[in-house]
């Protein structure tokens, strides 16, 4: 099959100027994507991130340039309340990321997921030709497969989920969960961030649907039809972001928290305001640090830059309420008239900043609960300086986890371990600290987004669709 077939990029948001919530996505995902877009002339189709008016979302905003033309819907107020606030991260993301006790199932919300799904099926199949290859992307959208098949598409089509795939006996506690599984077999290529991932997902096919399921090759055949699954773990864009270190900005955000620390070890956390991240664990760990050995306040100043997200997410509003309180009393508990041993920061940061807060901390802290991959700890690492790197502590259920052996590896649960691995970091030899940067720089510049970008879609078009 020729790979000069229009390529068709599916997802929630577009990448476009102006859209709500796009500046989320502008980093390494979007790049790459734009990439391929254009040296394949393609379409990418999504919701604006705007609310539209007068209850109108069957208009559709086109806009070219660079060779990728970009199709945009808006979505009315109970869309984005019943699809996005509702189904999608009410239930979905916090059932994915093994928070039952967080996940909501509402009817409504299911049927609001399903109507829009629907829509998106509804506006892109017309602009749909017969040769695209179309790749949807993540947990909005997963039956958007079978509603393409439903109206006709015969196209190759793959899904990628960014983020975990629960094990089986949290799976099912999602109503109508077989129903929604059946659904992503009607795609002919799954990808998923890790092999524990992927292989959750293919128990789930073998025990609860009866699928017969290759492990070796990831075919799952069910009903006559067979469906390749396959684990692809996303990287940076390695050029793009370690080039930023050259820029203005980061040398300037490197000498902003070099000289704010005043000689103390800057210990850096950076994650979307979500539960997922483990943000208060983190903090305990610090405050068990802290506990243990009081007298090293004056050798360590923790920064968490934590952007708010979701804010229309009750979930979302109690976590930052939690941090606030448990950065609090941290600081109540250790500050002098001239230190603050805690900082908090609820707001964004561009990439060249980040990229240089990245070097001048000599601890980079990423221990979410539960993630599908986790680009920050590999963006923690290209930033470092090769011949004065920093140390990752790093959570083991991360999926960048089976990829970074070399990090100090924790248990987000666990403030004791947190504790442990913060004064291995801190008392870590210049030695050890290369022979670890050595050992996980490769993986960060080789296995980068634009190889990800290819083998997925290589594997896409090489499968025939329909």
């Amino acid at each position: 099959m020729s790979t000069d077939a229009r390529l068709v990029v599916i997802s929630n948001r577009v990448a476009v100027p102006k859209a709500r919530g796009a500046a989320g996505a502008q980093g390494g995902l979007a790049g790459a994507l734009h990439s391929a877009l254009k040296s394949r002339k393609g379409l990418w189709f999504g919701w604006s991130g705007e609310e539209s008016e007068s209850g109108r979302t069957g208009n559709i905003a086109t806009q070219s340039s660079d060779g990728v033309t970009t199709a945009t819907i808006d979505l009315s107020e109970r869309d984005i309340e019943e699809y996005y606030n509702g189904y999608a991260n009410s239930t979905l993301w916090p059932l994915f990321h093994y928070r039952l006790d967080l996940a909501k199932y509402e009817r409504e919300t299911g049927k609001g997921y399903e109507r829009v799904n629907e829509r998106f099926a509804e506006l892109v199949t017309p602009l749909l030709e017969e040769d695209d290859v179309v790749w949807v992307h993540d947990y909005h959208l997963v039956p958007l497969g079978e509603r393409l098949r439903a109206r006709g598409a015969k196209n190759r089509i793959g899904f990628f989920l960014h983020i975990p795939w629960p094990a089986t006996r949290l799976f099912v506690s999602l109503p109508y969960h077989e129903r929604l599984t059946r659904t992503m077999l009607h795609y002919d290529l799954l990808g998923f961030q890790t092999k524990e991932w992927l292989d959750s997902f293919l128990h789930y096919c073998r025990t609860e649907l009866g699928a017969d399921v290759d492990e070796a090759t990831g075919a799952i055949t069910l009903d006559g039809r067979t469906t390749i699954a396959r684990a692809y773990p996303i990287g940076i864009d390695w050029d793009h972001f370690s080039g930023l270190g050259e820029t203005g900005d980061a040398r300037q955000a490197q000498q902003r928290l070099m000289s704010s620390a005043r000689r103390r070890t800057a210990m850096i956390g950076v994650d979307r305001l979500d539960y997922s991240k483990g943000l208060p664990e983190r903090l305990d760990g610090i405050s068990r640090f802290f506990d243990k050995h009081p007298e090293r306040v004056r050798d360590l100043v923790f920064v968490q830059i934590a952007p708010p997200s979701r804010e229309d997410v009750d979930s979302y509003q109690a976590i930052r309420a939690t941090l606030e309180q448990k950065a609090g009393q941290i600081n109540g508990a250790r500050s002098e008239v001239d230190l603050v041993p805690i900082r908090y920061v609820n707001r964004g940061y561009s990439h060249a900043e980040l990229f240089g807060f990245f070097r001048a901390a000599k601890i980079g802290l990423v221990t979410p609960l539960r993630d599908g991959m986790n680009l920050v700890a590999k963006e923690y690492i290209a930033a470092q300086d090769p011949e004065d790197p920093g140390v990752l502590i790093l959570s083991s259920f991360a999926g960048a986890a089976a990829q970074m052996k070399d990090a100090l590896l924790v248990n987000p649960h666990s403030p004791d371990d947190l504790a442990h691995a913060i004064r291995t970091a801190l008392d870590m030899p210049l030695e050890e600290r290369k022979r670890r940067y050595d050992a996980l720089i490769g993986t960060v510049r080789d296995d980068n987004v634009q190889d990800w970008t290819e083998t997925f879609l290589s594997d896409l078009d090489s499968v025939s669709g329909g």
